[in-house]
């Protein structure tokens, strides 16, 4: 099919596609804009369709996850639409109030257990914490990259297990 063809396939294929948006977007401007990113996203992707199945479903599925991928977009970014008026979008996690009394006590009880570690574990675990990479630890201990692993490793599940309380 030559692109001429499939954009005029798809040109006859938009007027059924519009009941099927609106009910997905319960909104005539959505609608119209998830249709046209739907066409966009066919004509872009025309080579995966095969000539001979059905191009109506073709469509929809692509509209469906078109949406389906908005909206977890827009869920991600817990946004929240303010439905007055003016139609403004904020951001809900700028206006989060948390108490720190217990993340103090927790932080205060990982130092004390960091402390607790051979110091074996405790110096490649620290070093890899503050952002060296396996293969810096390994030459500036002077020690092979798998027994930097290896101490890495058991020094998270001496933590894990010490500080289960918090999980």
């Amino acid at each position: 099919m030559t692109a001429l063809e499939f954009g005029y396939a798809i040109n006859n294929m938009t007027k059924s596609m519009k009941p099927f948006a609106l009910r997905l977007t319960k909104d005539m401007e959505q609608a119209n804009d998830l249709i046209q990113e739907t066409v966009l996203k066919a004509f872009s992707n025309r080579e995966k369709f095969s000539e001979g199945t059905n191009l109506k479903a073709w469509l929809f599925t692509i509209m469906k996850n078109t949406f389906i991928t908005n909206y977890q977009r827009m869920v991600r970014r817990k946004t929240f639409i303010d439905t007055t008026e003016n139609l403004h979008f904020i951001n809900s996690t700028e206006n989060i109030a948390q108490n720190s009394a217990y993340g103090s006590f927790a932080m205060a009880d990982i130092v004390k257990q960091i402390a607790k570690l051979d110091d074996v574990y405790k110096e490649p675990f620290m070093m890899h914490f503050r952002g060296f990479k396996y293969h810096e630890i390994a030459e500036k201990l002077e020690i092979p990259i798998g027994t930097v692993k290896n101490r890495i490793h058991i020094a998270r599940k001496e933590l894990k297990s010490a500080l289960k309380i918090y999980a």
